[in-house]
């Protein structure tokens, strides 16, 4: 290796310095707003000054955070300041979310277990918390909360996508979730789930490339379900492994085709 190479790493090591926050200060700062939001055993929070002294800890986390991707250090100020205003929807948000894992898993013993054992509500939780700096059209770091989430859980949710009350990702593993998609009420989703995009070759579409899921939607493992334009109807249940690129009316059941052949018939066809 020659010296005009180090040079190349060392003008892109300042580059990456100048235009992104430290991946681990990120992380830092979502574990602490989560773990404040949702003290266990061993971290409870004891009274109220303590709590004011966690946020204005957290306060100055995410300024320093955002300004490190403005340069500007009025508007990091004021990202932040709205961002925590917004902390108490999130916080009521969440709690919708634990509740309806609770009510609709029969494994959950408690709304406590939930928050503090259940990937899929902590990718939920980090995905929130990214989905507001997202809309405050803060660089970066919504995806490094989400990439955070992703590699914690195995569950990929891009902070651009819109997801709404009593969320539920049972397992999770596998969850993919794209930036245009749109989910609304009490949908549940289960391990292996891709709500993706669906670019044929020589297309180009960068409005909407994710599906919308409506209200009270069940998704089962494995499926997938491609397209901008495609739309699953409320209240429809979409079995496992089901591969859909158009949209399902209200209220179906979509299965996947299995054939079921018995072994005798299959050894005799063979002879």
């Amino acid at each position: 290796m020659t010296k005009p190479f180090f040079e190349v790493l060392l003008q892109r090591s300042q580059l990456a310095s100048s235009e992104f926050p430290d991946t681990e200060s990120v992380h830092d700062f979502t574990k602490h707003l989560f773990n404040v939001l949702f003290a266990s055993a061993s971290s409870r929070l004891t009274g109220v000054s303590e709590i004011e002294k966690e946020f204005k800890t957290l306060k100055s986390q995410l300024n320093t955070l955002v300004y490190n991707v403005t340069r500007d250090p009025l508007k990091s100020q004021e990202l932040m300041e709205t961002y925590f205003d917004s902390i108490p929807g999130i916080y009521h948000e969440l709690l919708k979310d634990a509740r309806g894992i609770a009510e609709q898993d029969p494994a959950a013993v408690s709304i406590d277990e939930v928050i503090a054992a259940y990937p899929g509500f902590y990718a939920i939780a980090l995905y929130r918390f990214a989905h507001q700096l997202y809309l405050q059209n803060v660089p970066i770091i919504p995806r490094l909360i989400t990439e955070f989430a992703h590699s914690k859980t195995g569950i990929d949710i891009h902070p651009g996508a819109e997801i709404g009350e009593s969320f539920f990702i049972d397992h999770g593993t596998g969850v993919v979730i794209g930036e245009t998609a749109i989910i609304g009420n009490n949908v549940r989703i289960f391990q292996g789930v891709t709500i993706g995009a669906l670019l044929l070759r020589g297309q180009e579409n960068y409005g909407k490339r994710h599906p919308t899921i409506e209200d009270d939607v069940i998704i089962y493992a494995g499926a997938t379900i491609l397209g901008g334009n495609t739309i699953i109807g409320e209240g429809s249940i979409i079995s496992g492994n089901v591969w859909l690129t158009e949209s399902v009316s209200p209220y179906s059941k979509v299965f996947q085709n299995t054939q079921v052949i018995p072994l005798a018939l299959r050894l005799e066809n063979q002879l």
